[in-house]
């Protein structure tokens, strides 16, 4: 089976993430052992209990229809092995946690581009609207923010891979909406509960409305901001502070990522210098997205660095700027290679990320595209946990003149 959430917190677990393929007895045991009451299985990326037929020496009528309404799963105990295989490589009935279905859409990734163009003109509009004076309408934020939890919530990896696509002269906007989708995750792998999570991807969504009151010549500086131009680039917190304090409706949740998202664990950062427990939980949660989808992002002024060397460089700072334990979390919820990341294999083959293993990071499903050598490949599908093939590196799509958008998971 395929588990689509563990259902309980990251410290309880040794997986590295909460969704994964769970193929041998091991797992089994391994998930077993965590004690959870009810696991979610995405049916999708693999077995659905349910359309086994029961084992010939004990036959079970089905009672229960195999299509699983998609806005209510039904939890039903495992009671009978998964496959032909021997009793003691199954887990006990006594012992198992309820399983729910997860099922997907086939037009997840065209629905998660027209949520991903839809915030993107919203937050587009709203900075706009800030410069002229208006205030922010959350009768507009308040919707879109509940489509991208549920979106995050129902299949990550179909908008995740959308928000590292940006385009230079909307990178404000879509950096916006890039924030909200990973606070999104990293929330929900801290187990937030999703009634937090919607307020902080609120925040989230909002935490650099401020900006609408610098300068473009200095908020698109192609060239280093002079001290002059720094601080007024970074008195954009304090307005975005301002700006929603004035807004109805904002909860306390939302105004700490905004506020907070450039404070450091040391006491190092700004606005106000706040150190370590200073910063609310939101507040910390922020730095590290902020950062990390700035450094991965291409700019006027910066070429946006592979996820991988970004996550290093978030484990490196973990040592004084950001909080090590949420930023081990963070990496669970993005993972090493991010789905729809091009990678280059031993092979010289290239292939983009299709789905991760949580037990083996450096191994996830890949679908293969190009050779180094010039050429595209018949597109295929493999699943580096059972090839002689490895990842040896990250690469741009843009190097290879490669569309991203044609190759991501389907």
């Amino acid at each position: 089976m395929y588990v689509h959430n563990l259902n309980c917190g990251w410290l309880q677990h040794d997986f590295v993430r909460n969704r994964f393929r769970l193929e041998d007895a091991d797992d089994v045991r391994k998930v077993q052992a965590l004690g959870v009451a009810e696991i979610y299985i995405d049916t999708e990326r693999g077995l659905d209990p349910d359309a086994l037929p029961a084992p010939a020496a004990a036959p079970k009528p089905l009672t229960e229809p195999l299509t699983k309404p998609r806005t209510k799963p039904r939890t039903k105990p495992l009671t009978e092995p998964l496959t032909e295989q021997p009793p003691a490589e199954t887990l006990p009935a006594r012992d198992a946690p309820a399983i729910h279905t997860h099922t997907k859409s086939a037009s997840r990734l065209e629905r998660a581009r027209s949520l991903h163009r839809e915030a993107t003109q919203i937050v587009r509009g709203m900075l706009g609207d800030i410069r002229l004076g208006k205030q922010i309408e959350m009768e507009k934020v308040e919707p879109l923010v509940g489509r991208i939890v549920d979106s995050i919530f129902s299949d990550q990896d179909a908008l995740l891979p959308l928000a590292r696509l940006k385009q230079h002269d909307s990178y404000t906007f879509q950096h916006s909406v890039s924030v909200c989708a990973l606070m999104t995750a990293f929330a929900r792998t801290l187990e937030v509960p999703r009634e937090k999570i919607r307020e902080i991807a609120i925040g989230a969504l909002l935490h650099d409305v401020g900006k609408a009151r610098v300068p473009d010549e200095i908020l698109n500086k192609p060239g280093k901001l002079t001290d002059a131009e720094f601080d007024r680039m970074k008195n954009h917190v304090v307005q975005s502070k301002i700006i929603l304090m004035a807004t109805p409706g904002i909860s306390p949740i939302a105004l700490d990522v905004a506020a907070q998202h450039h404070e450091r664990f040391d006491g190092t950062g700004y606005p106000n210098k706040l150190a370590g427990d200073q910063i609310s939980l939101y507040g910390r949660m922020g730095a590290i997205v902020d950062v990390y989808d700035a450094i991965t992002s291409d700019r006027v002024y910066h070429k946006g660095k592979p996820p991988t060397e970004a996550l290093r460089k978030l484990l490196e700072w973990s040592a004084n700027h950001f909080e090590p334990r949420l930023v081990k979390a963070f990496i669970r919820s993005v993972g090493i290679y991010p789905t729809g990341a091009l990678v280059r294999l031993e092979s010289k083959r290239l292939a983009v990320v299709q789905a991760q293993h949580g037990d083996k990071p450096m191994q996830p499903k890949v679908k293969l595209i190009f050779h180094t050598a010039g050429h595209y490949l018949q597109p295929d599908d493999i699943d580096l946990r059972r090839s002689q093939d490895r990842i040896v590196g990250y690469e741009d799509f843009a190097d290879w003149n490669i569309d991203p958008l044609r190759w991501l998971p389907q």
